[in-house]
């Protein structure tokens, strides 16, 4: 019997290997990735971008004007106005694009702006782009239009049997979100596109920060998207995508822009006051100094030595704070360097806070999972935990105050403060995933006023729980309630006894440095 069960065993590992072979074959990589590279276009303040910008930039000389994106509509807004004002270039590179209402309206303005002459280049994240295959072809077929896929899926369908023989190159994937438009303006945070990014509809909405900054930035901005746009891991659509056949854009965007919440992102638009700042020539920013911070693509490809990681930069910044260290990231994953770090600096003094999902909020249960074995150790040394409480009342409009902890359901934000004058804005979680696979991006800001107001939601429990540990050195649950009452729970507030059995289950397996 046990050689029967090892012959079987045996055969089994093989046949698995000759489809996993087969597979490889039948399912190459293009040869070549895309006929020329493209550079970016010189900045154009001829539009009314550049008119609206030029003046303010011009009081500024050599500053970066940084306005925060907060409530959902707002930056849906944002980025359609600037879509529909530009007039030479606009250069996108997005995670997640959703096949969902402001994703097809989205992608509408982008054709738009291509059918009027605007050379439009998309980089997508091929992970994030389920179901819009064909209209992605179609955008990609228009003269003035250009999409990439960054590390394609070889195999369109089904996508995912893919990892099953590219699993060490499709594990790599490009998080960062920016859109720059005519080199004058671009938008950088943590939001990707789609309804549940942008507060659309009813249901579960991440709550996130952009902003939409101007000055020498935007050029540090533009090399990057180059930098990625003509990188290895990157692939023409039409070397990886069937051809378009029909022209289905327009009119999905316009069913979805008829529809009632379609016609109120509408409003939001041409109410938003960024577009009547653009008209008015008042647009307002926070003036200071901004850097870039970006992992070089060949992350993508698992060419870089540790050293050259973003996440080397954000450490050298926590480690040189002196005073406070304000963390918010909805996956926290600290790794065993990570809580050293934060333990060594709440020892010294350093006041540690870090805001992230509650295992009710959170939509990646194991990264949850993960992140629950570091929590006793952190709360031991001083570090102040606070984890997003679940609400289901919703409120439309929010300060960036709300947007960091949510109104309504998860927190997608990644925002860092340091020392109360410094902000990190962009797409890194702290996690492994983003330190070691994932290429990300952000903006490091210096504002004391954009610090004070991350401090500000730190301060404010009456939307997170806040942990601590009781005589027994067991955690525990604080709510504050509106009238000023706690709530104090010895388990995962709001989460039945299997969701939690089922979060310690998966916690007992080594995937923490997948996550």
């Amino acid at each position: 019997m046990d050689m029967l069960f090892v012959k079987f065993l045996l055969s089994t590992i093989a046949l698995i290997v000759v489809v996993v072979f087969a597979l490889r074959v039948a399912f190459p990589l293009p040869k070549e990735n895309f006929t020329e590279a493209t550079e970016r276009l010189p900045a154009n303040f001829d539009g009314p971008l550049g008119d609206a910008i030029f003046p303010a930039l011009e009081r500024h000389p050599g500053q970066n004007g940084i306005r925060p994106l907060a409530d959902g509509r707002a930056a849906f807004a944002a980025r359609a106005v600037l879509a529909r004002e530009a007039v030479s270039s606009i250069d996108a590179q997005y995670y997640i694009w959703q096949d969902d209402t402001t994703g097809l309206m989205l992608l509408d303005e982008l054709r738009a702006a291509a059918e009027r002459g605007v050379r439009v280049r998309l980089l997508v994240d091929d992970n994030g782009i389920p179901g819009l295959d064909a209209l992605m072809a179609e955008l990609d077929a228009m003269p003035s239009a250009e999409v990439r896929i960054f590390n394609p899926f070889t195999l369109r369908s089904p996508k995912l049997v893919s990892y099953l023989f590219d699993f060490r190159r499709l594990n790599r994937r490009m998080h960062n979100k920016s859109m720059t438009v005519d080199g004058v303006a671009t938008i950088v945070g943590g939001r990707n596109v789609g309804d549940i990014y942008f507060s659309y509809g009813e249901g579960t909405h991440y709550f996130d920060v952009d902003a939409i900054a101007i000055g020498p930035i935007v050029e540090e901005v533009s090399a990057a998207f180059d930098d990625y746009w003509n990188s290895a891991a990157v692939y023409a659509a039409e070397r990886i995508l069937q051809p378009s056949t029909a022209a289905a854009i327009a009119g999905l965007a316009s069913a979805a822009r008829d529809s009632e919440s379609g016609r109120a992102y509408q409003k939001a638009v041409t109410e938003n006051p960024l577009a009547s700042a653009i008209e008015e020539y008042s647009l307002t920013f926070e003036w200071g100094e901004a850097r870039l911070f970006v992992d070089n693509p060949a992350k993508g490809l698992g060419k870089l030595d540790q050293e050259e990681l973003l996440v080397e930069n954000l450490v050298a910044l926590a480690e040189d704070v002196d005073r406070s260290l304000d963390l918010v990231s909805a996956y926290f994953i600290p790794g065993p360097r990570g809580e050293e770090i934060l333990t060594r600096l709440a020892e010294v003094g350093v006041r540690v806070r870090v805001l992230t999902n509650s295992l009710d909020a959170t939509d990646v249960m194991p990264v949850h999972a993960a992140y629950m074995s570091y929590r006793k150790g952190l709360l031991r040394s001083g570090v102040k935990l606070l984890e997003l409480r679940t609400l289901r009342e919703e409120r439309v409009e929010m300060s960036l105050p709300e947007m960091l902890a949510g109104s309504a359901s998860g927190l997608h934000a990644k925002v860092f403060g340091f020392d109360g004058n410094r902000v990190f804005i962009g797409s890194y979680n702290l996690d492994p995933r983003s330190a070691q696979l994932n290429c990300e991006m952000g903006i490091l800001v210096e504002s004391t006023t954009i610090a004070a107001t991350l401090a500000e939601r730190l301060d404010d429990h009456s939307d997170v729980y806040r942990l601590d540990l009781d005589d027994q050195g067991e955690i525990r649950w604080i709510g504050e309630g509106r009238d000023g009452q706690n709530t104090v729970y010895s388990v995962e507030p709001e989460t039945t006894a299997l969701k939690r059995g089922l979060a310690h289950f998966v916690a007992l397996f080594p995937v923490e440095w997948m996550l």
